[in-house]
């Protein structure tokens, strides 16, 4: 008897969740049942308060070849919802929110969605011979996933505007250049076990911490400066009254690693 193996899987490394897009011999190419495994993963690192960073991945050969637009093409023209209701927006642009840091690996093709859940992840990191695109102007559309927005936050205007309006392909070289990678490897399985240790590393900070470092920063990014410094003594102060805090001092007073548990 057959299995229907899920287009997204999901699998707990301690404070970990490794997140990984599964249709390889479509390239990984997203369609409705893909978007719907992601949203509900990212919905899962959200919610469970044992989970503190995720660890998106691809299985096969690719990250993905982009959207499967034969499926997902008329939805989007029909304005139905590709994540649904009370669900984490995958792309961090509309409805429920993600809150918990996402390390995202990229190898072989990363393409329009690919390039989105990138700019949408808190930190990237490639293989030497990913292959990235924008592509959306080659087909006659254009980016509707963040990228209009982000690539040009991320990597500057000139950058992002070179590939938004080519459509022209980049290496992992060239995304480190430009900022869209923070770190490159030599091979897919090189770029996976670097990712999963810096996801392990954001995991055994405090949580709290983490979290209000990052929301920190977020708002600074869509709501400006001056917003970010309103909310920011407030944020620091609350910090230094939980336990996690008190386990810092204490653990640097004794020279050992910390154990935080989010409170």
């Amino acid at each position: 008897m057959s299995t229907i193996e899920p287009a997204v899987t999901t699998e707990r490394r301690g404070h970990v969740l490794l997140i990984g897009l599964n249709r390889p011999k479509k390239y990984n190419a997203f369609n409705r049942a893909m978007l719907a495994g992601l949203a509900e993963a990212y919905t899962l690192l959200d919610t469970d308060p044992d989970l503190r960073c995720g660890l998106l991945f691809a299985h096969g050969e690719h990250f993905t070849a982009g959207l499967d637009l034969a499926e997902v093409g008329p939805a989007v023209a029909q304005g139905e919802p590709l994540f649904g209701d009370g669900q984490v927006d995958p792309l961090n642009l509309f409805g429920r929110r993600r809150n918990t840091p996402v390390v995202q690996v990229a190898h072989g093709y990363c393409f329009t969605i690919g390039v989105e859940l990138a700019l949408a992840s808190d930190v990237l990191i490639c293989a030497a011979d990913t292959s990235f695109g924008q592509i959306e102007v080659q087909r006659g559309i254009m980016p509707f996933g963040g990228a209009t927005i982000r690539f040009q936050q991320r990597c500057g205007w000139g950058n992002a505007m070179r590939y938004l309006l080519t459509g022209d392909r980049f290496d992992g070289n060239e995304a480190l250049r430009i900022g869209l990678a923070q770190q490159i490897e030599p091979d897919a399985q090189a770029a996976l076990a670097a990712g999963i240790a810096l996801a392990e590393r954001i995991a055994a900070q405090a949580p709290l911490a983490v979290a209000a470092s990052r929301a920190n920063a977020q708002l600074a990014v869509e709501k400006g400066e001056s917003a970010a410094l309103e909310g920011l003594m407030g944020a620091a102060r609350g910090l230094m009254g939980t336990a996690d805090a008190a386990e810092g001092m204490q653990s640097f007073i004794e020279r050992r690693a910390a154990k935080f548990e989010g409170r």
